[in-house]
């Protein structure tokens, strides 16, 4: 985990503007002919069903409706684009790993997830999200190898923190950390987030300002 003071003021203020401005929904896209026109830095999430994206990523906007949760795991098959000003696409990935996916389905996830992986130059990380009390799940390491196998970078992000004490949230960390280490697309800093009480929304921010140029 980075601490606040490994950003500069500058840097978290940079991040915290960038997400004070609107985002908006652009569009939902089920097969890769409907893709955006490559624009702006794209910054991908993706996880398990019910880890917690779309409340992640409301939390970063600060727009509770921006984008919504589904109360069925695995309903949510559109891969989303959302737009921050033209300057940063945030991209949600439908869910994986929910356990009512038949075989059919999760083969049908990963296609669709490896041709989006492979045709976008503008996607700059992807952001795998992990919830807190469960670790990483074999689905997250499937994730992770495709990942490592189309040369993408991608960050671990830890949702939930709350819900677990400050020492397992720390062992966890150091778990990860030993888990990715290895792993050639792999970023090394794991970051522990709370949408609920907002730990480490400001350096999430911070890092995908930087990633947008910003």
């Amino acid at each position: 985990m980075t601490s606040p003071a490994e950003f500069s003021p500058d840097e978290l203020e940079t991040g915290r503007r960038l997400f004070a401005q609107p985002a908006v929904f652009m569009l939902g896209v089920v097969k890769m002919d409907t893709l955006p026109d490559e624009g702006p830095p794209e910054i991908c999430f993706a996880g398990r069903s019910n880890v917690g994206k779309s409340t992640l990523l409301n939390a970063l906007t600060g727009q509770n409706g921006l984008a919504r949760a589904s109360n069925t795991p695995g309903r949510t098959r559109e891969i989303n684009y959302f737009d921050l000003v033209d300057t940063l696409r945030l991209v949600d990935l439908p869910g994986y790993g929910y356990a009512r996916a038949s075989r059919k389905e999760s083969e049908a996830w990963m296609a669709l997830t490896r041709d989006f992986l492979r045709g976008r130059s503008v996607l700059r990380r992807v952001c795998v999200l992990v919830d807190s009390r469960h670790g990483l799940k074999s689905s997250d390491i499937d994730v992770m190898d495709l990942l490592d196998e189309a040369a993408v970078n991608y960050q671990i992000v830890l949702t939930k923190s709350d819900k677990i004490k400050p020492t397992a949230l720390e062992a966890l960390v150091t778990k990860t950390g030993e888990t990715i280490k290895r792993r050639a697309a792999a970023h090394p800093v794991i970051r522990a987030t709370s949408s609920e009480k907002g730990a480490g929304i400001d350096l999430m921010r911070a890092d995908l300002a930087a990633l947008a140029g910003q």
